[in-house]
């Protein structure tokens, strides 16, 4: 379909936005995939800033903070995938890596 391949922000593009209810905008918004649009370099670079503006907050709060800071989430970019959250280990995997660092003494 060609109108897939307008830009986001073309008349076609806005009119077909503002017809949209507010239930189907928020599905939209909850099913978005950032990394399968397609980016212009300004696009590319705007996040870019964005991504290092936040890094900058996040160091400030860090060294004016008593409390850890989680560090920010980098703006998804197309054809990137997702980030994978941290792997949980269960009791059993957690006593067999204790075991391992202290050389088999537990």
């Amino acid at each position: 379909m060609l109108i897939q391949h307008l830009p986001p922000e073309s008349h076609t593009m806005t009119a077909l936005r503002n017809e949209l209810s507010d239930e189907e905008l928020a599905e939209q918004a909850r099913k978005g995939e950032p990394e399968r649009g397609r980016w212009s370099q300004s696009e590319q670079l705007l996040a870019l800033l964005a991504d290092r503006v936040g890094a900058l907050h996040h160091m400030y709060a860090s060294t004016h903070s008593t409390r850890r800071q989680k560090p920010p989430e980098p703006i998804r970019r197309p054809g990137a995938k997702a980030a994978r959250g941290k792997q949980e280990i269960s009791d059993e995997q957690a006593a067999t890596l204790f075991q391992m660092i202290n050389g088999g003494a537990a």
